[in-house]
């Protein structure tokens, strides 16, 4: 008799690209998670995709490390195939990928503090 697997995914998922339209190397995240330096963890990053189930589920790109300038907020499955001037003409420099809803006043607060809720890793 055979042993039954479990297997648990975990989301978000947050797939970065290093050339535009998901090419080249990929990277993969996974789970509550701030990357407070996207260029210096992954290097330059040209487009990316990010899954979950969940449809309340946020993407946030800031203009700046650690979490800080302009951002721009996204829900549910979302795939940005060329990552040039997607935040009022910046690159991304940061990101926070959550599995559930951010509200903006606590976008606001991350952006004011640099301290991620409770449940997120950072890298």
């Amino acid at each position: 008799m055979s042993k039954a697997m479990i297997s648990q995914a975990v989301f978000p998922r947050l797939r970065l690209f290093r050339d535009e339209n998901y090419r080249g190397r990929r990277f993969v995240v996974r789970g509550n998670v701030g990357i407070r330096n996207l260029e210096r963890t992954f290097g330059d990053i040209e487009s990316l995709r990010f899954f979950s189930p969940n449809s309340g589920a946020t993407l946030v790109l800031f203009s700046r490390t650690n979490f800080r300038g302009r951002f721009r907020v996204f829900r549910g499955v979302t795939n940005i195939a060329d990552l040039d001037d997607i935040i009022a003409g910046s690159e991304p420099e940061s990101i926070i990928s959550s599995n559930r809803r951010l509200s903006l006043a606590e976008i606001r607060a991350i952006r004011r503090t640099g301290v991620l809720p409770n449940g997120f890793r950072s890298i």
